[in-house]
């Protein structure tokens, strides 16, 4: 998955060279377990990068996730190999924190404030 542009910086220098190890260490494959929480797929999901995705048919993407969402701590035990399926859902919650503090950010810089219990999820 790309890097935002303002995370750029978190990331260590040689990110591409610790996301292809990840990679190849995984054998090119998903090594989400079920982690994502789609429930597609029991056991290991069996998408492989550059084939076609189970189910849909699109063709498979493997990135390098970071377990606890913190691009900075980069040791193995943190990074997972996931088909871009299983890094979307992993990351949907923590999709949705940050787009509300960016909305909010936002719209305190418009003038705009939200009130206690109406925040964006």
């Amino acid at each position: 998955m790309p890097i935002r542009p303002e995370n750029k910086h978190r990331y260590p220098d040689d990110w591409p060279a610790v996301s292809l190890a990840v990679k190849e260490d995984a054998g090119w494959r998903c090594e989400c377990l079920g982690e994502c929480g789609r429930g597609t797929h029991p056991g290991r999901c069996p998408n492989v990068h550059g084939q076609p995705a189970y189910g849909t048919g699109s063709r498979v993407i493997l990135t390098t996730a970071h377990l606890d969402h913190v691009p900075e701590r980069c040791d193995r035990s943190n990074l997972r190999a996931m088909c871009q399926g299983c890094h979307l859902h992993y990351d949907k919650d923590h999709h949705a924190q940050t787009r509300a503090r960016t909305r909010a950010a936002k719209l305190a810089a418009a003038g705009q404030h939200t009130l206690p219990g109406f925040e964006e999820a």
